[in-house]
């Protein structure tokens, strides 16, 4: 894919509009198989659901998680500067050295899951601009951020985890759902980096701010990543567009990662059915945009470090659905008797 040529919302809406759907040979061949191994119908439960999903969005039977990649990607928020963070807007930078010496939790995560991690910074010296006062980000600058989320799907990968650092991108998360989903600055925001008492009612009022004065471009996701979001979520919007395309089923991080990927929505519904999300985040908003998007998590730790860490997480689940469907014996290998 171009990347350069989809740096527009026109070409972005047109990527949209041209998805491929499931691949429908590929889904019916997983459930042949599944109902010839050996153990009871269902009684594998999500691992089944997981093993056809991740064969028709793969478009090949059987699938297979050889090659993950974890894409985690660090932008700043203008908005950090209204005291919605317990942090400021310097550490995202800092925390990005940390991931790439190997420091961070989403380093050993990785490990443990045999995933390749990219850390992806995305102007950290040049914050959006503060949402309460105007759009944080132009059009050409959601759109340039969109297409360098799309570099991250490299041929080979077979499952992308997408996650982020960003001070202050729990803020811009929760502005965007709400205008999505609808609500109040109080209904979606929650502690973030750990705040809470009057610096929570702060970070609600100022997303009830962006809200009041963006309301009008509310029926287009782009148009709602362009005035409350930031370089990194729509970069995550991005590679989540460029996952589809490649036919690379998708493992969605926490709350930040989902309010996301949540715009496409408004462009196609069903924009999301390559994707499961790893991970209910102990950020309230989480749980209340899951089910707005009609998704159940694989994972409830009660988690909210963001950076990719829940879908990491998730990866030996998936890959565990995998190779039971694949490696599993059927009734007549194995040689017991089926149910009569």
């Amino acid at each position: 894919m171009d990347t350069q040529s989809a740096a527009s919302f026109a070409e972005l809406r047109r990527i949209l509009a041209d998805f491929p759907g499931p691949d429908q040979e590929s889904a019916t061949r997983a459930a042949e198989r599944e109902g010839h191994l050996t153990k009871p119908t269902g009684a594998l439960a999500r691992l089944e659901e997981i093993a056809s999903w991740l064969a028709t969005w793969q478009g090949r039977h059987p699938a297979a998680v050889n090659h993950p990649r974890v894409a985690v990607f660090a932008g700043n928020h203008g908005v950090a500067d209204l005291g919605v963070s317990a942090y400021p807007k310097e550490v995202t930078q800092q925390m990005v050295l940390n991931f790439q010496a190997g420091g961070a939790a989403i380093n050993q995560l990785c490990k443990n899951a045999d995933a390749d991690l990219r850390v992806y910074e995305m102007c950290l010296d040049q914050p959006t601009k503060d949402f309460t006062q105007g759009p944080a980000l132009s059009e050409e600058e959601a759109a340039r951020a969109m297409a360098y989320g799309m570099i991250c799907v490299e041929p080979g990968i077979d499952l992308l985890c997408v996650g982020e650092m960003g001070i202050a991108n729990t803020t811009s998360a929760s502005a965007i759902a709400a205008a999505m989903f609808g609500g109040a600055g109080a209904d979606w925001a929650g502690p973030g980096t750990g705040i809470k008492g009057a610096q929570l009612t702060r970070k609600a009022e100022v997303i009830d701010q962006g809200l009041a004065r963006h309301r009008a471009r509310f029926n287009d996701g782009l148009e709602i990543m362009r005035c409350l979001g930031g370089h990194e979520l729509a970069a995550i919007a991005g590679a989540v567009m460029a996952a589809r395309i490649a036919r690379v089923p998708v493992l969605l991080d926490g709350f930040a990662s989902t309010a996301a990927a949540s715009v496409l929505l408004k462009s196609h519904p069903g924009a999301l059915d390559h994707c499961l999300v790893a991970h209910c985040s102990a950020e309230p908003g989480h749980r209340r945009l899951l089910t707005a998007i009609g998704k159940a998590p694989l994972l409830d730790l009660g988690m909210r470090l963001g950076e990719a860490s829940g879908a990491a997480l998730a990866i030996p689940i998936v890959r565990a659905a995998a190779l039971c469907h694949s490696g599993m014996a059927t009734f007549a290998e194995a040689g017991v008797s089926n149910k009569e």
